[in-house]
């Protein structure tokens, strides 16, 4: 084990670091939890009225996010979802228990993925002005910018459910949040092969 292996191993355990200022003779602790600190805790650090700024051209070492969703780690060739791996969801799971696992955070039951399945499935029919909106693109549009372009174009159709027509509170009622997501994940798929039909002239 290296010494950064190690380092980050007490950051982890202990959940925060211990800086020495060697400017001001102080020490900064720092909360790491996770491996991390924010960058913005190093204005705590600051010396004659300036506070110290993290520099990472490149962004080279810098987290823009974290997310108890999914972990990826590129170099290692890692991509997990909720804690599984994505090779083991590929081969073991179908689309809607993946679906369902990143939503809730969990796999579902037999029962929970057959109420999931069936809601979903009411919504795999997409409106006709929706339908006419694609067969305008041209013959040979990539099949990703048709598909972005009408998901964008499907809220116009639904402004009752469009916060900024309604405002940030629509999706707090939990019935009209979960009407959306069973509007996507039945529509999208639908979006996609019609995308795909458009480009091979059907």
């Amino acid at each position: 084990m290296n010494r950064l292996s190690l380092i980050a191993e007490q950051i982890v355990e202990k959940n925060s670091i211990t800086i020495s200022d060697s400017r001001t003779g102080k020490t900064h602790e720092l909360n790491a939890n996770k491996g991390f600190i924010k960058s913005s805790d190093l204005s705590k650090l600051s010396y004659k009225g300036k506070v110290l700024r993290a520099y990472d051209p490149g962004y080279m070492n810098t987290i823009t996010c974290t997310s108890s969703i999914s972990y990826i780690d590129g170099d290692r060739g890692i991509l997990e979802y909720r804690g599984y791996p994505i090779e083991v969801l590929a081969e073991k799971c179908t689309f809607l228990e993946v679906a369902y696992l990143i939503l809730w955070g969990e796999l579902p039951t037999q029962k929970e993925l057959n109420s999931f399945s069936k809601k979903v499935m009411e919504h795999t029919f997409v409106h006709e002005d929706l339908l006419t909106m694609m067969n305008s693109f041209r013959y040979d549009a990539h099949p990703m910018g048709m598909l972005c372009s009408t998901v964008a174009a499907l809220s116009t159709l639904h402004p009752e459910q469009n916060p900024s027509l309604v405002g940030e509170g629509v999706y707090k009622n939990k019935k009209v949040r979960n009407k959306q997501i069973f509007r996507l994940l039945g529509g999208v798929p639908t979006i996609a092969a019609n995308a795909y039909r458009h480009r091979i002239g059907r």
